[in-house]
């Protein structure tokens, strides 16, 4: 069934990715209507937002952070699912109680939810779960897409990857591309990658931090003041990232360009291979993989 136009989306389990996503739109909304450099076919411009949530803690979050602009609905699911238009897009996300796949199987198979989600897409941030196992606790008419976003969706340089069913609508396809891509950059890959995704670009950002934090205390170490050091480190890092993004320069490419003989940079860089970084670091997202695939676990029968 076709998406109809300036869909509603509810957002079902609304914690720290769904308000990084929620954000990640409505600023884009915002911008887009106060500049004409942005063009956003306002087709796909969602019309209204709900988050449903488990807490009141969690509701305040929201309501703070977005005031009126989202709806918050606690502890009612099927109230949520419902109010979204039954010809568009209602998105759910990872339950609060992070992303354990029993919790999501128990919510989506509710009482009055199977009639809440007839003829509505699902788009699953869960890690680990895969579109057959949603696909065994939602109604047959229900369309699935697998997305895994990052945090920096919340200020519009996140990474997401799509994966997307073989009978997948060219609606449903292009409706999340545009969600998302509102976040960031975007690409459609096949399943069998997407714990590679999660290990790599859901749990960058993480080690990323660590990295940061660690140039910055050397900076500290070295006499600089902290946020100067944090600055600096930050900086150096986002400013490599963009340039291997820019140029479609390899990364060693960029790092000899800067390496002169008998300098600094290079005596930096033994120092690294010395504590083994490389392997480490190529080890940390090997695990982080390996974590993401035992997530779906679960008996996946109703």
């Amino acid at each position: 069934m076709p998406l109809s136009t300036n869909p509603t989306v509810c957002v079902l389990g609304c914690g720290t990715m769904g308000r990084a996503i929620l954000s990640g739109i409505l600023d884009c909304l915002k911008v887009t209507t106060t500049t004409t450099s942005e063009v956003v076919d306002t087709t796909f411009a969602p019309k209204n937002f709900i988050a449903c949530v488990s807490g009141e803690e969690s509701g305040q979050k929201i309501t703070k952070a977005f005031s009126d602009n989202v709806k918050v609905l606690i502890g009612n699911n099927v109230e949520g699912v419902n109010a979204a238009d039954i010809l568009e897009l209602t998105s759910f996300e990872e339950c609060e109680t992070c992303t354990k796949p029993q919790v999501a199987k128990n919510i989506l198979t509710e009482k009055g939810m199977a009639e809440a989600l007839e003829k509505k897409l699902v788009v699953s941030i869960l890690a680990g779960v895969t579109i057959s196992q949603l696909k065994e606790w939602l109604p047959s008419s229900t369309r699935v897409i697998r997305a895994m976003p990052n945090t920096p969706c919340m200020i519009r340089e996140g990474m997401t990857v799509l994966s997307c069913p073989m009978d997948c609508s060219t609606d449903d396809k292009s409706f999340c591309t545009w969600v998302f891509s509102t976040l960031g950059r975007v690409r459609i890959l096949d399943e069998k990658h997407l714990d590679a995704v999660t290990g790599l670009s859901g749990s960058g950002p993480a080690f990323a931090c660590v990295v940061l934090e660690a140039l910055a205390d050397g900076g500290v170490m070295m006499g600089l003041p902290r946020e100067v050091a944090l600055e600096l480190a930050a900086q150096a890092i986002q400013g490599a990232a963009r340039m291997v993004l820019k140029t479609g320069k390899h990364p060693a490419e960029i790092k000899d360009s800067v390496t002169t003989p008998a300098g600094c940079t290079i005596a930096g860089l033994l120092t690294m291979e010395d504590g083994k970084i490389r392997s480490t670091l190529a080890r940390t997202i090997q695990e982080a993989t390996q974590v993401a695939s035992s997530l779906g676990n679960v008996q996946s029968k109703k």
